[in-house]
Order: C-alpha cells, then sequence, then structure tokens
C-alpha cells in the first residue's frame, strides 16, 4: 500500500510539472507571423528586469522572433520536468556550476554548431567563464551574467581596531590577526567577528582549494582526503574550535538575512566577508553610507603560488533538449552574447562581464567601484570553481554536511573521508558509464592527469 502510495504521489507531481510546463511553454501565435520562443529564467527583482530589459531590446532589434519572458521559481526541478515530459521552454536559465548533470543526462542541446555558424568563439570570452560551459569537449551552454569573489571590509571597524584600512589582510594569518582583534565576546556570547567562515557559507567546497587542495583528479577519483584539502577545512573549523562551537552557531543564527540592514556585514556585526561581484548593490540598497572597499581573499603566507584566488560563478542559457525553436532560441542567444545584449544585462544587474572586450563607458559608469578588481580577477590563475562532474549537486550537498560536522566538532579528515567513502562510487558509476558511451576519451583522461581540465 506504501509503495502504490508513493507511486501515485510521483505520478502527480510529474503530471502535475508537464502540465505546469505545457502552460508555460505554450505559445499562441502572434497577428504579425514573429516566431514566439518562451525563455525560463530563475531571476526576479531588479536581476529579473535587467533581463527583461535585454528582452525588449531584442524584440525591438528585429521582425522575426518575438521572445516571451517568463520567472520561474525552483527552476532546475520544472526544467527537468518540463523536459522529460516533451514541453520545455525553448531558452531556460539555468546555474553554471550544475552543467555537466544536464550535459550528462542530455537535458539541454550542445551549441558547437550553432555557435560555429554564429562566429561565436572561445577567444570572446574570459577562459573560465566559456570553460564552465563546456563538459567533455562540447559546448552545452553560453554565459548569461558571471561572478567572482573577494574580501569585503569594513574601513570603520579596521580603523577602530588600529589596522591600517587601506591594507587589508593579504594572508590568512592576517585574517586571524584581524579577528582577534576585532571581535567582541561578552561571556559566551560573541557580539562581532573580524571573519566568520560561514557568513554567509554559500561556497563550502572553497576552502580546501584556498589552500592549494583539489577536490579531485580532474576525471574519475575524488581527493578530497588531499593534505591541503585538510588544511583548508582546519582552518575552517579553527573559528568554531576557537570561539565554542555553540557560541559560533548562536552568532550565525542571529544574523539577519543577506537581503536587508541587518546583514551580517552591512550592520557590522562581521569585520570582513568574502562575498561576489553583487554585494556592492546589496550595500547601496540597505547601508549606503557603510564605509567599505574590496580587496583579493587572504591566502596562506607559505603559499605565495596562491595569490589573487577568486571562486568563480555563472549563470548560463541552454536550450532545452526538445525545445521547439531552436534556431531561432540561439539567435536570442546570440543578441545576449554581443557587447550591446551583455553590456546592458550585467550593468542592470551590477555584475562583471564574461566578455573580454568591454567598452570604456561599461568600467566608467559601473555602479561598483570594484568591477575591474572582479574583472581581474576572473583571469587569475588561482580560481575556484566547482568540480565539473554530473555528481556535483549531490557531491556539494555532502561537503556542506560535513563543514557543519567540521564546525561541531568532528574531525576534517574523519568527515571528509565519510564524503569521499560515500560519493566514489556514485563518480564510479558515471565514468564507466562515460566510457562505454565514448564520451570520456583518453585525450581526455591524459589531459587530466596532466593537470589540465577534461
Amino acid at each position: 500500500m506504501k509503495s502504490i502510495l508513493l507511486t501515485t504521489v510521483a505520478v502527480a507531481i510529474i503530471g502535475g510539472g508537464i502540465l505546469y510546463g505545457e502552460r508555460l511553454a505554450k505559445d499562441k501565435p502572434r497577428d504579425d507571423g514573429r516566431v514566439v520562443i518562451t525563455y525560463w529564467e530563475k531571476w526576479s527583482a531588479f536581476e529579473k528586469e535587467a533581463m527583461e530589459a535585454v528582452v525588449n531590446e531584442f524584440n525591438d532589434s528585429q521582425e522575426k522572433i518575438f521572445v516571451k519572458f517568463v520567472s520561474v521559481a525552483g527552476i532546475s526541478n520544472k526544467i527537468t520536468l518540463a523536459t522529460a515530459g516533451g514541453v520545455p521552454p525553448d531558452v531556460a536559465g539555468l546555474f553554471g556550476g550544475n552543467l555537466a548533470q544536464y550535459a550528462y543526462h542530455e537535458s539541454v542541446m550542445p551549441l558547437d554548431e550553432l555557435a560555429a555558424e554564429s562566429g561565436i568563439s572561445p577567444d570572446d570570452y574570459i577562459p573560465v567563464y566559456y570553460d564552465m560551459c563546456t563538459y567533455r569537449g562540447k559546448l552545452w551552454a553560453l554565459p548569461s551574467t558571471p561572478a567572482s569573489t573577494a574580501l569585503h571590509f569594513n574601513k570603520a571597524i579596521l580603523r577602530e581596531v588600529g589596522w591600517d584600512p587601506e591594507n587589508p589582510p593579504k594572508t590568512i594569518e592576517e585574517l586571524d590577526k584581524l579577528d582577534k582583534l576585532a571581535a567582541i565576546k561578552n561571556g559566551d556570547k560573541m557580539e562581532r567577528m573580524g571573519f566568520l567562515p560561514t557568513e554567509p557559507g554559500w561556497w563550502p567546497f572553497a576552502w580546501g582549494p584556498l589552500f592549494g587542495g583539489q577536490l579531485w583528479n580532474g576525471y574519475d577519483k575524488l581527493t578530497l582526503t588531499d593534505p591541503d584539502v585538510i588544511r583548508g577545512y582546519e582552518w575552517f573549523g579553527s573559528y568554531a574550535e576557537k570561539y565554542g562551537s555553540g557560541t559560533v552557531q548562536s552568532f550565525k543564527e542571529g544574523l539577519g538575512t543577506f537581503n536587508s540592514p541587518q546583514n551580517a556585514f552591512m550592520d557590522g556585526r562581521v569585520a570582513t566577508v568574502m562575498q561576489g561581484v553583487w554585494m556592492a548593490n546589496f550595500i547601496e540598497m540597505n547601508n549606503k553610507d557603510l564605509e567599505w572597499a574590496a580587496a583579493p581573499f587572504p591566502t596562506p603566507a607559505d603559499r605565495p603560488d596562491l595569490v589573487n584566488p577568486t571562486i568563480i560563478d555563472l549563470d548560463i542559457l541552454v536550450i532545452p533538449r526538445g525545445a521547439k525553436h531552436p534556431k531561432e532560441a540561439f539567435e536570442f542567444i546570440k543578441f545576449v552574447q554581443s557587447q550591446k545584449g551583455m553590456e546592458l544585462l550585467c550593468m542592470g544587474q551590477k555584475k562583471n562581464s564574461p566578455l573580454k572586450k568591454v567598452s570604456k563607458e561599461f568600467i566608467e559608469n559601473h555602479p561598483n567601484p570594484y568591477v575591474q578588481l572582479f574583472t581581474d580577477l576572473a583571469y587569475s590563475p588561482n580560481v575556484i570553481v566547482p568540480p565539473k562532474t554530473p555528481i556535483w549537486p549531490q557531491l556539494s550537498q555532502e561537503i556542506r554536511t560535513a563543514t557543519e560536522k567540521i564546525n561541531g566538532g568532528t574531525d576534517p579528515k574523519e568527515a571528509l573521508q565519510d564524503v569521499q567513502n560515500k560519493m566514489q562510487p556514485l563518480l564510479d558509476d558515471i565514468v564507466k558509464y562515460e566510457k562505454a558511451r565514448g564520451v570520456l576519451t583518453e585525450e581526455e583522461i591524459a589531459k587530466a592527469k596532466a593537470g589540465g581540465k577534461p
């Protein structure tokens, strides 16, 4: 009875998703004869408005195609259901870190031929952003808005504790020293911290790479117990160990939400934070009087080869498998990739551009005074990107769980070994299947072994 009930519920969910997709993807013919393509995007608020401006610009620029823009919550699941049901949109805006999963399941179309026909080349892009759009030698997506991260610091707090606000911490050791100076603790209660690794806590996978470790070998083996990876998570856990796990957890739970004046960094409860290029926009909205600046995130003093690290993030545009109008869909994607379209979008979202070529006006008029820093960091040899593997969504969640255990007192090596033991069999299955399909070639394996990216 229980299995029948679960099956019935699953069918209902899938059926509901398909019906939802049919409603969103079904287009009425236009009187002017233009082909209507449906574009699903995850954004809301000002990010949505920025893309709406690009869509309107495209629609006004020609008379053959009309883009119907739809903001969709929970887009990843809805795209999966709509594609499975044969009613996907023509274009979808998804998360770049999950591209390998989409490509592996063939839920998106390869774009190599369409890109070549349109004159779009890897040379048009900052390399790391284009690379995130590829998997197993094929192009599956193109960028919409990119991001890189940096250390954001409260200059007033640095000045208050005797730290030169024009010379922020450059090493992990200096960051620890600043934290000690800026921290305010009354009894068992933290009132302020200089740095908190779990604020905002969006990139738990990054601490190992920040110390020079690699999470996998690039094709078939997880390397979560690499000494440098372990070192990174030992440092991550040192803050809970230093102040007390319960104390740090209580402090974290008392912080305000990200987009609010009570944001931990914006209201001065943490002096420094790792954040992305978008942060300037939220500071302007919530605390425009905040005296802040940005700089490359610190690195271990004994690893000068790791300077200028940055976590790379990317929103992508894809054509789902089974889209009704792939050529027309790509015409819109092509427009977004133009300097005009991309700068309109990225300026509207207050982000840097993924393109190598940007206008002088884009930099000079950009509302983020550090946009050039974020652009330069994207060229760094020490970019930190999610492992390009179909198991990444599950692996990232397991790493997040491991960081919670580490903050609770579990030995980092033990926590990471548990993740590796759990996830390696899943990766083994992926590799076996891809070798059988001829997707994972000997050339790619050799490249990965040599330190390149497959």
